[in-house]
């Protein structure tokens, strides 16, 4: 009877042990396949050269999803964190120059089929498409509105989806197609009651400033991710920065009619400034939202962003 026991212990302990070798020979092979895999893009991967010619994706996302085996995700992380490290280097490459509001400047070709390809492995990888979602309409918006359709088909539930949608229709200027949009995210489970109220401010003043103030500052609350936040944050200043300046060239105008010259420093009109809520700092300069002085055009009784400042200018 004691043998008997022995024998089915010890035939229990080989088959885990089995089990356990096996287990892991798996996950040996999948690994080696996915090495194998990060080896074969980086080896067929096509050379650019430094006048960043047109560049094409080495591999589709259905190809990388048949070679993969069971390892979608992590391939998808591979496609998303090259897709960072492609604007990453062009925005490097830009220099001091660049401003986020014209990444139409980076020649950003590969960003869609990276974007594409990531959400083709790992069709529920939330942020590629909200990051897709702000960044390429600058791009192209018809990917945009590509990807971000793809997402709401895997993802229907996803409202933020439907939000970054309804924003690329309203930067087109299609308010009734961002209002419906908009309409049929509010429906869904979790959507905050401002989804409803965006649909209706699509129809009543889509073009105005402060749908666009609100559109971005949604943005910016909704989002996790820093480079969204930091474009809907710079946006924000732009508006803000707009507002400031038609307020200091009305003062600057007022100047003028009323001594026959135009100001020729900020402490002139320094009072008047502040009189119009205009933020100065104690010489009486007036600051831009990022806090930088702005710079007085004394020729032409006019005001700009000043050297540095990183408000966009357009």
């Amino acid at each position: 009877m004691i043998n008997e026991k022995e024998n089915r212990t010890d035939q229990a302990t080989a088959s885990r042990r089995t089990h356990t070798v096996l287990l892991v020979l798996i996950l040996i092979a999948g690994l080696g396949s996915a090495a194998m895999l990060n080896r074969w893009l980086e080896t067929n991967r096509p050379a650019v050269d430094s006048n960043l010619e047109q560049e094409k994706l080495y591999v589709t996302g259905n190809t990388a999803r048949r070679m993969s085996l069971a390892f979608n995700g992590l391939i998808a992380d591979w496609y998303w964190m090259r897709a960072l490290q492609y604007v990453g280097r062009k925005i490097i490459a830009q220099g001091e120059k660049f401003q986020f509001s014209d990444l139409a400047s980076l020649d950003l070709k590969l960003l869609y089929p990276l974007l594409d390809a990531a959400t083709t492995l790992d069709p529920q990888f939330i942020p590629v498409y909200e990051y897709g979602g702000v960044v390429l309409p600058a791009i192209n918006d018809g990917d945009a509105i590509k990807l971000l359709k793809k997402g709401i088909e895997n993802n229907p539930a996803e409202w933020r989806l439907y939000h970054h949608l309804g924003y690329i229709y309203w930067q087109r200027k299609d308010y009734p197609t961002a209002s419906t949009v908009y309409a049929q995210g509010a429906t869904l489970p979790g959507a905050p009651a401002w989804m409803q109220a965006m649909s209706a401010r699509m129809l009543e003043e889509g073009g105005t400033t402060d749908t666009a103030r609100e559109m971005y500052m949604r943005i910016y609350e909704q989002s996790e991710d820093g480079d969204i936040r930091r474009m809907a944050e710079l946006h924000l200043m732009q508006l803000d920065s707009a507002d400031e300046r038609k307020a200091i060239q009305a003062v600057l105008k007022d100047y003028l009619a009323r001594h026959g010259r135009c100001a020729s420093e900020w402490k002139e009109v320094s009072f008047a400034l502040r009189a119009a809520r205009v933020r100065v700092d104690d010489s009486g300069t007036p600051l831009d939202p990022a806090d930088v002085p702005y710079l007085l055009v004394k020729d032409r009784c006019d005001v700009e962003l000043g050297p540095g400042s990183p408000v966009p200018s357009k």
